[in-house]
């Protein structure tokens, strides 16, 4: 297929494919599906081999959120039966997080519910980031918080942090259809807070909203242009109890589409699969290992994820490896972060302008695929008296 060989040339040169090529992923046949993978996959394996960085997360706060995204449980006027608690401390934190280190994880992920750290939560933060790395020196700390106010950042940086992850989610013409007490520019300019306090920059997205194609690949294109050093794919999982419950828009096959996307269009930056894989890509999980390289251990903020154990085999049966402590997950020349000349965008006057027919008739198949079974809220670690699944 020359649209993916020719995909293939540009990942292998950081080049950005055009948004007509990008687009045309998202709506090849289930027929053409493993020639997909296959080509995304010689991508991803000239960037990172066949390594996979496992992530842990730790939810420090769960629940009595005041903003109003449609899709997290968390959300102001969630009806969801989710654990709430208020800030773990730091050997509770630490102690969670020793968990996912054992059972794998290179960076741990700490996670606050709310709109944003007043300084005092960063205080609490940069406490609980030394207990972490007076355990395990040579762990990655990646804080997640919500908006950041100047200065913040580099306070976090300071505390020992090396990372700071904020979404985009979704394109900016359609976000306030997903949240309406914060805006997309209000989450453009906490990622740019990170990177200008020296912290890796982590941002992405999640697909199955009810977004159309169109706005997939603006919203990838615009993490592409922000450049960060990491780029989690989520995929919706539909919580009872708040607003996308229903949203069921996604089946396996169009997952590993979206996936391999956002390989094409970000070759050479850490792409993780991150929360709903075990709900939407299902049996068909091992493939995404050929597009991603980077995964959740574990459950996630206020779900249950897959058993640690199965990911390190399932890992292991496709013949990938965990990536090591010692290991360098980034290519050599994204050095900090910054993107070199040969990532320029080759058409960044271009638009988009196809219409949403792949989402569509994904859709048409999606809603028989509804696993509602496999939603099940967390009842086990950080927050509870119950071992994690790490």
């Amino acid at each position: 297929m020359d649209l993916l060989n020719t995909l293939v040339e540009k990942g292998l040169r950081r080049e950005l494919p055009s948004r007509e090529e990008a687009l045309a992923v998202l709506t090849t046949s289930d027929d053409d599906l493993l020639e997909v993978v296959a080509a995304a996959g010689k991508v991803r394996r000239q960037w990172f081999g066949r390594r996979v960085k496992l992530n842990y997360l730790v939810n420090l706060k769960s629940g009595l959120c005041p903003e109003d995204c449609s899709y997290c449980s968390q959300r102001l006027g969630s009806e969801a039966g989710i654990l709430k608690y208020t800030w773990l401390k730091p050997d509770e934190a630490s102690k969670a997080a020793a968990a996912g280190v054992a059972g794998g994880a290179k960076r741990v992920c700490l996670v606050a519910s709310g709109r944003g750290p007043t300084d005092r939560d960063v205080d609490r933060v940069s406490k609980t980031i030394g207990a972490i790395k007076e355990q395990n020196a040579d762990v990655e700390v990646c804080a997640c918080l919500g908006l950041l106010s100047d200065g913040q950042a580099e306070r976090l940086k300071a505390a020992g942090a090396d990372a700071y992850n904020h979404n985009l989610n979704t394109s900016e013409s359609t976000y306030g259809d997903i949240t309406t007490t914060h805006t997309y520019a209000d989450r453009v300019e906490t990622v740019r807070h990170a990177q200008g306090a020296g912290l890796s920059a982590c941002s992405g997205l999640i697909a199955g909203m009810g977004e159309s194609d169109a706005d997939l690949v603006d919203v990838v294109f615009a993490l592409r242009a922000l450049d960060p050093d990491s780029v989690p794919v989520n995929f919706l999982i539909p919580v009872e109890g708040t607003p996308l419950a229903g949203e069921w828009n996604l089946t396996p096959q169009r997952a590993l589409r979206i996936l391999a996307m956002v390989r094409f269009v970000c070759p050479d930056v850490e792409v993780r699969l991150a929360g709903g894989r075990e709900v939407h890509l299902r049996t068909m999980q091992p493939l995404a290992l050929h597009l991603v390289n980077s995964i959740f251990l574990g459950d996630y903020l206020t779900t249950e994820g897959q058993e640690g154990k199965a990911d390190l085999d399932m890992i292991a049966d496709a013949g990938f490896e965990v990536e090591g402590a010692g290991t360098t997950t980034l290519p050599e020349h994204r050095g900090g972060g910054g993107c070199a000349s040969a990532c320029a965008p080759s058409d960044s006057a271009a638009s988009v302008n196809a219409s949403s027919a792949g989402a569509e008739a994904a859709s048409d198949g999606a809603a028989a695929s509804a696993r509602t079974d496999l939603v099940t809220v967390r009842r086990r670690g950080a927050g509870t008296d119950l071992a994690p699944n790490a």
